[in-house]
């Protein structure tokens, strides 16, 4: 049995060395010689605490509301708090948290197999591969032709589900996202079949733990009919949630295939969109909002991606590489216009 390497701590080596250039390499040591690849511990303690008073809280407010067609206000406040889990989650993956494997992989299985059923070994594998290749259609699991398409090459060789649904995808994409989270949850229990994920006994019994107490409790608190609707609320806007985190990151730009192979730098840059925002926006996003900064470097601190974003928009700006970023709902608009574009082969097949 072999263990999935963790999701990119940083770039390869042959990138830090050189790029185009050595591009990258002077990039790196601008933001070393910031600070900005420090570690923050104190941010950490008192993000995961609050996340985790979060949780609890919405658990035990679900008990205390009971019996009452309140609970699915409390369904909706508990699939945010678990959205926010879950971006601890990538956090603590990327060693962003911790140094060490043997803690990341600890904390990592608690946060995700326990807390919200989310297959650990299964999300850090495919978001290794992500990483790796943003956006090469053969490469990046993220735009594999699964349900929806993403090129128009994709919709060309569609079979099945993705070519009916891929001629109305950008009016079909939100309705879709209200699926996104049991498809995670069952994605995360089939990956268990998967000798390349390592630990899958832990993994196995960690998810089946978290299902287990989970319907107990919601079965055990509400009758059938507000049990349903909790379990339809919860899921449904926590699907939605997570798939409004992460499309604005690389849906809607540039894909790449075969031996399309960009130098690390450019690789990353240009298939990745940042968000303008605030602090809410950071919050909200969990700081996945400066998606370019991320992929450049994967365990940098989340707060320090903010001040890293003046340095390489203006390296980028200095080398000639162009550096995306929008508002929010300017990213979605784009998302959605190139899922239109893409389509275009199916509908005219009729």
């Amino acid at each position: 049995m072999t263990t999935p390497a963790l999701v990119p701590e940083s770039p390869p080596r042959s990138a830090r060395r050189g790029g185009t250039g050595g591009d990258y390499a002077r990039l790196l040591r601008r933001i070393s010689d910031a600070g900005l690849m420090n570690r923050r511990p104190g941010y950490y303690a008192v993000r995961l605490g609050l996340v985790g008073i979060a949780y609890v809280a919405g658990w035990l407010v679900f008990a205390l509301v009971g019996d009452s067609w309140w609970t699915l206000a409390v369904a909706a406040f508990l699939a945010v708090a678990c959205a926010q889990v879950a971006l601890v989650m990538h956090d603590v993956a990327h060693r962003q948290v911790f140094r060490l494997r043997r803690p990341t992989e600890l904390v990592g299985r608690i946060v995700g197999n326990a807390g919200i059923g989310l297959g650990y070994g299964w999300w850090q594998d495919k978001h290794t591969r992500h990483h790796a290749n943003p956006n090469h259609e053969e490469l990046d699991p993220d735009v594999a032709p699964d349900i929806l398409i993403w090129s128009q090459r994709q919709a060309r060789a569609g079979r099945g589900l993705p070519r009916i649904i891929g001629r109305a995808q950008a009016f079909l994409f939100f309705p879709l996202l209200l699926l996104e989270g049991v498809n995670l949850h069952i994605a995360g229990i089939r990956a268990l079949r998967n000798r390349s994920i390592g630990h899958r006994g832990v993994e196995g019994a960690l998810l089946l733990g978290h299902f287990a107490a989970y319907l107990a409790a919601v079965f055990a608190v509400l009758p059938a009919d507000k049990a349903f609707a909790f379990l339809i609320v919860h899921k449904a806007l926590f699907g939605l949630y997570m798939g409004c985190a992460f499309a604005p990151n690389h849906k809607g730009m540039p894909t790449l295939t075969g031996d399309d192979r960009p130098d690390y730098l450019r690789r990353q840059v240009l298939t990745s969109r940042n968000v303008r925002g605030g602090v809410l926006t950071d919050l909200a996003l969990g700081g996945l909002n400066y998606q370019i900064e991320h992929h450049l470097f994967p365990s940098m601190p989340t707060p320090n991606l903010r001040h890293a974003q003046r340095i390489v928009r203006d390296y980028c700006a200095e080398i000639g590489v162009p550096y995306h970023e929008t508002g929010l709902i300017t990213s979605y608009r784009e998302a959605l216009a190139h899922l239109h574009r893409v389509g275009a082969p199916l509908r005219a097949t009729g």
